[in-house]
């Protein structure tokens, strides 16, 4: 009787060879970012992590995870993949700093149907790039090869950050009150929210390629909707030392979606928009695909990728602040009302 083919786990789909390469280009990639306070070796079951408990009064440890949506689309139609690592890293950093926390550690999960340990090692400098402008370590994470789930070529990435903050000194917005000023930070585009209208615009209503060269851009299509989320850490800093009352990391949902988490009941955030100098990307958007105003600022932060609440006095002190990548300027007030963000259209 002639014995049975022996099978393994590549027959299955799933390279160990070529998860052991991915490892070790990623390997210095990762150990590059560690922190002093990093204990162990990259590698290891769990991400150990020692802080000084006695440098922060009262500390409270502030955490979130993201994923970067369906602008990985984008990357699997250029073949361009080290910017969405740094995408997921400025978008958690700016989700806890908002809330007043110092991002301390970052780990990252990679989902693909077939190992590609140079498109990994791309994607994760993306991430070690990004966490050491930050200077926060890439404390771990994971990568999976899962034949059947994903296309050849394409995968998911989702990333978790825990950052630190004394308890008296998170920022939630509960000391908003009325006649309070609301700044506005630009953003560099659509960061990473709103892609799956911008493709169907560009893509399936204009008709456009990747690799179309757009004037407005100066440079081509796929280029501009590459362009990484913008970290916010540097902006939040400042606006912590003045005693900022309250901000909100824009995203989904725009500013009416994520104002409104930090607004206490019995107040209203009146925003004005339309007066600021908003990213070509929007209006090229807002005119291909037909799309109501309403809708854009719904969808998108519509040139606005940090929003924050100050009195008066802090207000003016930001403002005059002109060592800031992103230059802030005043978008609204704070009134009473019923209804806690108010969108004012002056165009």
């Amino acid at each position: 009787m002639p014995d049975k083919e022996h099978i393994d786990y590549s027959s299955a789909g799933v390279d160990l060879d070529r998860a052991g390469a991915a490892t070790e280009k990623i390997k210095s990639l990762a150990a590059a970012t560690f922190t002093k306070n990093v204990m162990g070796k990259f590698g290891g079951f769990g991400g150990a992590f020692k802080f000084d408990t006695k440098a922060i009064a009262d500390p409270i440890l502030i955490s979130s995870c993201d994923g970067v949506g369906t602008k990985l689309k984008i990357a699997f139609m250029t073949g361009i993949h080290s910017t969405v690592g740094a995408d997921l890293v400025n978008h958690c950093i700016d989700d806890i700093a908002v809330c007043g926390a110092e991002p301390l550690f970052f780990l990252d999960y990679i989902g693909t149907g077939q190992l590609d340990p140079d498109m990994i090692e791309q994607i994760v400098k993306g991430f070690a790039t990004a966490c050491l402008k930050a200077g926060i370590a890439l404390i771990g994470g994971e990568t999976a090869e899962m034949p059947d789930f994903y296309k050849r070529g394409e995968y998911d990435l989702a990333g978790f950050i825990v950052g630190v903050v004394g308890s008296g000194e998170v920022i939630d917005g509960s000391g908003i009150t009325d006649g309070d000023v609301v700044i506005g930070f630009p953003s560099v585009g659509l960061h990473t929210n709103g892609y799956s209208l911008a493709r169907k615009v560009f893509f399936d209503v204009a008709k456009w390629k990747v690799d179309r060269k757009v004037e407005e851009f100066g440079r081509t299509l796929g280029e501009e909707l590459l362009v990484p989320h913008y970290s916010y850490l540097e902006e939040i800093r400042a606006l912590k030392r003045l005693g900022v009352k309250g901000m909100a990391h824009i995203t989904g949902g725009g500013i009416p979606g994520n104002l409104n988490r930090i607004i206490p009941d019995g107040l209203c955030a009146k925003v004005e928009v339309g007066n600021q100098e908003i990213p070509p990307i929007f209006s090229l958007m807002q005119k291909l695909g037909n799309i109501e105003t309403r809708e854009m600022y719904r969808a998108f932060n519509m040139g606005i990728g940090l929003v924050a609440v100050l009195s008066r006095e802090q207000a003016t002190s930001i403002l005059d602040d002109g060592s800031l990548q992103a230059k802030p300027l005043e978008i609204g007030r704070i009134a009473t009302g019923t209804s806690p963000v108010e969108l004012i259209y002056l165009t």
